[in-house]
């Protein structure tokens, strides 16, 4: 028997391959389904079963086109509703793939159909629970995201304490937790970094899984300080119950080379954004198109895009690092961006070549920062990283406007005087100057390496909320 977690860093998600006797099953897996088709090809195993855990919001799965390849079964838990064939699973029900069975427990409380899945192994004794958002390491999947259906986040809350005591807390000691996110998802309030543990661990550390947690006392806690979810959380959910376009078509169609003349003519259309992909040092070397946004590949650009792209049909032409094209695409399409029209060939070199006129951010040192503030020529210090960061420890005097809302935020900058602007490490503060600037506020000044740079200069005047 085989089990691998595959770990997709961006989303901070977890997809799970399991093998045994030349049969296979896939749950969670996202949107390009090649990684999994190598890995049947490895082994030379047959997939029988696609297994989701519930209605994802924050990524769109890849489970229909993994299907449509392999002909495997789509597997959801009870109360699933969608617009292509699946098994509606029974709560208990067992599914054989080669010598190990999966048993679905029905855990709604995350999603009304959220089903955690228990690998039981004749061989081996140490059992795993692949829990999705019902159970993560250190938290709980957060109660908010099915209120659409009817129910309030304290109904929800209290299914899941219900889920969690009747079915996933009576599991062996020694059971093996495999969630589907880690740290950085918005899944969850307070996800560990770790992607695995026993469920002995998670009693004793989890404080949702405290025995003497009463439900009341549990709904409080998961309900309470709950952030307002993306907007392209919803649009996910509908997508991951509908038929998509093929990621084949999605591929072809977003990494299509686009010649200068092509490319200027769809990006002075108003029905068109121009993303910007590459490094931040090439970015801020080399400057970007006019009204151009950035989105760093090498951040955490999915979730970045979907929160502050609003709309989810939006056409999509960008600029990339040469050979990442497809990179970009594809991460695109994992939070539903799917009409990407293509790239500028040659990339900012060409348009610069060309004598057309490009835009730079006006970059500092935190240390020349901070020789600025010390000689009061600082007015404005905006920092966009998330409240609850801000308020742990912050510049003095900084306004916290969180990178989340910078579309609702905009009144609150000051259009007339210099804006200094900073996030934790320097990728959210240049995503937030780009915006500003594509939306006309030209005095933005990043600030380089962010506050984990500021806070570690001597004398630096710091706050707590």
């Amino acid at each position: 028997m085989k089990v691998e977690q595959i770990f997709t860093k961006c989303l901070s998600q977890m997809t799970y391959y399991i093998e045994s006797k030349g049969e296979a099953a896939v749950i969670d897996p996202l949107r390009d389904p090649s990684p999994y088709l190598e890995k049947l090809s490895e082994d030379k195993a047959e997939l029988k079963y696609i297994f989701l855990t519930h209605f994802h919001a924050d990524f769109v799965a890849g489970h229909v086109d993994l299907s449509n390849e392999t002909g495997a079964v789509i597997v959801y838990g009870p109360n699933a509703n969608t617009s292509y064939d699946f098994h509606e699973g029974k709560d208990l029900e067992e599914f054989c793939i080669g010598d190990v069975k999966l048993k679905l427990l029905h855990t709604p409380g995350h999603t009304m159909e959220s089903s955690s899945y228990l690998l039981i192994d004749k061989d081996k004794k140490t059992p795993y629970v692949f829990t999705g958002d019902c159970l993560f390491i250190g938290e709980v999947g957060r109660p908010d995201l099915a209120v659409k259906n009817g129910l309030t986040q304290r109904e929800l809350a209290g299914y899941l304490f219900d889920s969690l005591r009747e079915k996933i807390m009576t599991l062996s000691d020694d059971t093996v937790v495999y969630p589907a996110h880690g740290a950085g998802s918005a899944c969850g309030k307070n996800i560990s970094k770790e992607t695995y543990d026993t469920i002995k661990n998670q009693k004793e550390t989890n404080y949702a899984l405290k025995q003497d947690l009463s439900k009341e006392e549990f709904i409080q806690k998961v309900t309470e300080n709950i952030p307002p979810p993306p907007d392209y959380f919803k649009h996910n959910v509908d997508m991951n119950k509908g038929i998509n376009d093929q990621y084949t078509d999605i591929i072809q169609r977003g990494t299509r080379a686009l010649s200068l003349e092509e490319f200027k003519s769809l990006s002075e259309r108003e029905d068109v954004l121009v993303i910007d992909t590459v490094s931040k040092e090439d970015y801020t070397k080399n400057g970007s198109i006019p009204g151009s946004w950035y989105f760093g590949i090498d951040g955490t650009f999915a979730p970045w895009i979907g929160t502050l792209i609003p709309n989810i049909k939006q056409k999509i032409v960008f600029l990339a690092e040469g050979g990442r094209e497809r990179e970009v695409v594809m991460r695109l399409s994992r939070v539903g961006y799917d009409n990407c029209i293509g790239y500028l060939q040659g990339g900012i070199n060409t348009w610069i070549e060309n004598g057309d006129k490009v835009e730079k951010i006006e970059s500092i040192s935190a240390e020349e920062f901070v020789e600025k503030l010390r000689d009061k020529k600082v007015e404005n210090v905006i920092d966009v990283r998330k409240e609850k960061e801000y308020q742990s420890l912050h510049i003095s005097n900084s306004k916290n406007l969180p990178l989340d809302f910078i579309h609702s935020n905009f009144a609150q900058i000051n259009k007339k005087r210099k804006n200094f602007v900073h996030c934790k490490g320097g990728y959210r503060s240049l995503i937030a100057c780009s915006i500003l600037k594509s939306m006309g506020i030209d005095n933005v000044v990043d600030i380089k390496g962010g506050f984990d740079k500021l806070k570690s200069i001597p004398n630096v005047s710091l706050s707590k909320v």
